[in-house]
C-alpha cells in the first residue's frame, strides 16, 4: 500500500492535525469524524449546521406547548354527533312532511319578522340527501377537531353564531334568496380552525386551499348561497379571535360577554339590514 501524498486540504479545517478525506456536503470543507453531522445526504460541518439552525423558523415554547395540548385532546365530539342527529331528524320531518315543514324552517329575509326562528332553524334543515350528506361529513370532520379543545359551550356558540352570520350576510347581500343548510355554520368552523391554527403557529396552507376551493364553488355553481358562506366565515373568525384573546382561565365571564357581544352585533346588523325594506 502506498502512502498518500501530504496535502493540507486533506486535513480538518477545525483540527489541522487530523487527516480526513470527507467533505462537507454544503460548503466543501474537509471535516474529521468529530466535526461531522450526518445529514439526509452526506455530512455537514459545524458551521453549516449552525447556519441552518439560525435560518430555521423558531417557535415560542408557549406555542409549542399549545400545539401539543391541542393535538392530544381525545374527548369524543358528542355535541357534533347531537347536531348531526338533529339535522337527520329534521330532514326526515321535511321528507315526510313535505313543503309545509320546510317552509317553516327555511330562512327568507322578507319573512323574518313573521318567522324569526328561521334565522337559526335554517342551519339544521337541508334541501336534498346529497346536501345533507356533504354537510354532515364536513361537520363531523371539523367537529372532531374543534369540539374537545374549545369545550362544548364555546363550540356551540361558534356553530350557532356562524350560522347566524350566514343569515345576516344573506339579509345584507341577497335578501330575496331563500336559504337553508348548515354550510354557513360549517364555514364558520373552517374559519375558526384557520384562526386557531395560525395563532398556534401551525401550517394553514391546506386549510387555505380548502377555504378557497369551497368559496369558489359557491360562486361558480347555481343554487349555492355564497353570501351565507361568507357570512359564516366572518362570524366564525370573529368568535375564534375572541376565544383566543380571552383564554385567561381567571376571566371566564369576560369571554362569555365578548362572545355574546358578537351575537349582539350580528342581531343589530340584521335589524338594520331588515329595516331597509
Amino acid at each position: 500500500m502506498s502512502d498518500l501524498p501530504y496535502d493540507r486540504e486533506n486535513f480538518c479545517y477545525r483540527h489541522p492535525d487530523r487527516q480526513s478525506f470527507i467533505l462537507c456536503q454544503r460548503c466543501g470543507k474537509t471535516i474529521c469524524p468529530a466535526c461531522q453531522t450526518q445529514a439526509s445526504v452526506g455530512v455537514h460541518c459545524p458551521d453549516c449546521v449552525k447556519a441552518a439552525r439560525q435560518a430555521a423558523p423558531k417557535q415560542r415554547p408557549a406555542a409549542v406547548r399549545a400545539q401539543r395540548a391541542w393535538r392530544t385532546r381525545t374527548d369524543r365530539p358528542y355535541l357534533t354527533f347531537a347536531i348531526i342527529a338533529l339535522c337527520i331528524v329534521i330532514y326526515a320531518a321535511q321528507f315526510f312532511g313535505g313543503a309545509a315543514v320546510t317552509n317553516q324552517l327555511v330562512f327568507y329575509a322578507p319573512f323574518t319578522a313573521e318567522r324569526p326562528w328561521t334565522v337559526l332553524t335554517s342551519m339544521f334543515a337541508h334541501g336534498s340527501p346529497i346536501h345533507l350528506l356533504l354537510n354532515m361529513y364536513s361537520l363531523y370532520v371539523l367537529g372532531s377537531i374543534l369540539e374537545s379543545p374549545l369545550g362544548r359551550a364555546r363550540y356551540a356558540a361558534l356553530y350557532l353564531l356562524s350560522g347566524l352570520g350566514g343569515s345576516v350576510a344573506v339579509i345584507l347581500l341577497s335578501p330575496t334568496t331563500p336559504v337553508l343548510g348548515a354550510s354557513g355554520a360549517i364555514f364558520g368552523l373552517l374559519a375558526a380552525l384557520f384562526v386557531i391554527q395560525r395563532s398556534l403557529g401551525g401550517n394553514t396552507t391546506q386549510l387555505v386551499i380548502v377555504l378557497v376551493m369551497n368559496l369558489a364553488i359557491g360562486f361558480l355553481l347555481p343554487g349555492i348561497s355564497w353570501q351565507a358562506h361568507v357570512g359564516g366565515l366572518v362570524a366564525g373568525a370573529a368568535v375564534a379571535f375572541v376565544i383566543l384573546r380571552t383564554r385567561d382561565a381567571r376571566k371566564p365571564r369576560r369571554q362569555a360577554l365578548m362572545i355574546a357581544g358578537v351575537g349582539v352585533i350580528l342581531v343589530v346588523v340584521a335589524a338594520l339590514g331588515l329595516s331597509a325594506y
